[in-house]
């Protein structure tokens, strides 16, 4: 969570603090921290970032308490002439997307510039993950000569000075003398070019996601018209951190202007400040919250969160980062309808608790293995696409909308596996670690779409064929049960040190359950092991059923 403060004055300009807004605050999800040196000090949850700064927050949280029901509109003007950003090929392996807006006739003043410089930082390290997702530049446009160019340069061709000071630097002294430039030169490390915004007079406006040019790069009290970029490698989420940027400016009464990023040929439009529409079931939203609304109930419940709501569709305001499926907009009737109003009740039923036999077989399987000497781990269900491609994995399942490079559903845990001895190569070896964990494959006979089943990895390194073969062993005595090895060639295996895991059911029919053997080498490099590895990997749902 982020903990942000708002200037206690310029909060109660539009609505004035008391016990009863304080509980209110608390209620629409952002836990009231109290006021000191006349600031209010608020938890905002990382899905909203859209109310890191005092304007977002007032528009929300005016809507909430009835002041302010309902959408509000921005109708940003468009393009003028000049109002362009052409993206050069050369920043699609360092940086390659941006979205950018121009904005004029602001007022400027200190509590307005403190505020920009919060929401910068919150929305770096949220939404923006440390800069590495979003960064985020805000410019003077009286100091800048459109069109703008987004560029990627050698190092020792970047030359600027950089904010807050009086040298100019190359692109690589950057990373190495300024404070902000070696806090941050990890984003660019291994990088052969650096990317940059250049403005039509050859000046560097800044170098992403480092630093701004002191001399293009610094607004004051005296700026009245900024261009505003977001640079990273997710268009949507760049879209949509705009849209929050250019929102608050509106809010502070500046006119908005879109531009155009231009992709080769390729014109993008930005900001877009359309609202995305979802559809609602009214009996959905009654059975998840155990109620029994209107739809003209909900039409106001709505509203008061910043909706629209006409014939079971919802307009999402382009601001929300957070509303991915139906039911982020179920959770939010609940918010407004008030958590307080629901009335506990206890279920009309009986019930004799017991252990669930599956976590009986996890923590015996856990208990034996760690008899042996072995760490357990567990790893995120999630892998980035760079995770997948390593494996060679193709038949995954993609998160719709997802927030985060973590976007696939893991099909094994060999991935995983591979993802935390990557993580722990300097460390002491040799290494015996197991993870039990889920793993997700597609299946239409679930009402998800999608089977999750229960597997066991155990890895040795550095090891053989014979030491991992000794452990599975082990394993099966210790669970009363028999194994059986068969030849197979497979991947990501060494040839010849490797076979399928059968195990007999009760019926005598013989299952497939895992896989052992030792990974091949051009694995090992992709993950940069410097010892052998063998592990085997179980699936525990096969035999389940057998052992209890």
């Amino acid at each position: 969570m982020a903990l942000v403060k708002f200037s206690k004055k310029e909060f109660e300009k539009h609505v004035k603090l008391s016990k009863e807004i304080e509980e209110k605050i608390a209620m629409f999800g952002t836990p009231f921290e109290g006021v000191e040196n006349d600031e209010i000090a608020i938890e905002i949850f990382p899905n909203r970032p859209d109310l890191l700064s005092l304007h977002g927050y007032i528009r929300s949280f005016l809507s909430f308490i009835g002041k302010k029901p309902g959408m509000k509109k921005y109708l940003p003007l468009k393009p003028q002439k000049d109002f362009e950003v052409f993206v050069d090929k050369s920043v699609q392996d360092v940086r390659p997307f941006t979205a950018c807006a121009i904005v004029k006739n602001l007022k400027f003043d200190d509590n307005m510039i403190k505020e920009i410089i919060d929401i910068q930082e919150k929305l770096h390290a949220t939404i923006g993950r440390n800069r590495k997702k979003v960064a985020i530049g805000i410019y003077p446009l009286e100091k800048i000569k459109l069109p703008i160019r987004f560029e990627a340069r050698k190092p020792q061709d970047i030359r600027f000075i950089p904010l807050e000071s009086d040298k100019e630097m190359d692109g690589m002294q950057i990373l190495e003398q300024h404070p902000t430039g070696r806090e941050y030169a990890s984003l660019l490390g291994g990088m052969k070019k650096f990317p940059v915004f250049v403005d039509s007079n050859n000046e560097i406006l800044s170098m992403p996601p480092i630093i701004n040019s002191h001399k293009t790069g610094k607004i004051d009290e005296t700026t009245k018209d900024i261009f505003i970029e977001c640079s990273g490698f997710d268009l949507q989420v760049l879209k949509k951190t705009l849209n929050i940027l250019v929102t608050m400016f509106a809010d502070m009464n500046g006119e908005v202007y879109q531009m155009k990023v231009m992709y080769g040929n390729k014109p993008e439009i930005t900001p877009d400040l359309e609202p995305e529409k979802i559809k609602i079931d009214i009996n959905k939203v009654n059975k998840l919250l155990g109620l029994n609304l209107k739809e003209e109930e909900i039409k106001k419940l709505l509203e008061r969160m910043n909706y629209e709501y006409s014939k079971g569709e919802v307009s999402v305001p382009a601001w929300r980062t957070d509303i991915l499926h139906e039911v982020d907009i179920i959770e939010d009737i609940a918010i407004a309808y008030g958590y307080e109003s629901f009335i506990p009740k206890l279920p009309e039923i009986s019930t004799v608790g017991n252990e669930d036999r599956k976590e009986v077989l996890k923590r015996k399987i856990s208990e034996i293995l760690i008899g042996l000497g072995f760490l357990e781990t567990s790893s995120y269900h999630l892998l980035t696409k760079e995770d997948i491609e390593k494996v060679g994995l193709k038949k995954v399942i993609e998160v719709e909308k997802s927030k985060t490079d973590y976007k696939f559903l893991r099909p094994n845990l060999l991935c995983s596996m591979m993802k935390t001895l990557g993580g722990n190569i300097d460390s002491e070896y040799p290494q015996k670690i197991f993870e039990i964990g889920n793993v997700f494959e597609k299946n239409d006979k679930f009402e998800t779409g999608i089977a999750e089943r229960t597997k066991l990895i155990v890895a040795m390194t550095p090891a053989n064929f014979t030491e991992i073969n000794q452990v599975l062993n082990y394993l099966a005595r210790a669970l009363e049960v028999n194994f059986y090895l068969e030849k197979e060639k497979q991947e990501p295996f060494i040839e010849g040190r490797t076979g399928k895991i059968l195990f007999r059911n009760k019926q005598k029919k013989e299952m497939n359950i895992g896989m052992i053997g030792e990974i091949h080498p051009s694995l090992l490099r992709e993950w940069h092991l410097k010892m052998s590895l063998a592990l085997f990997e179980i699936d525990l749902e096969k035999i389940f059923e057998e052992l209890y």
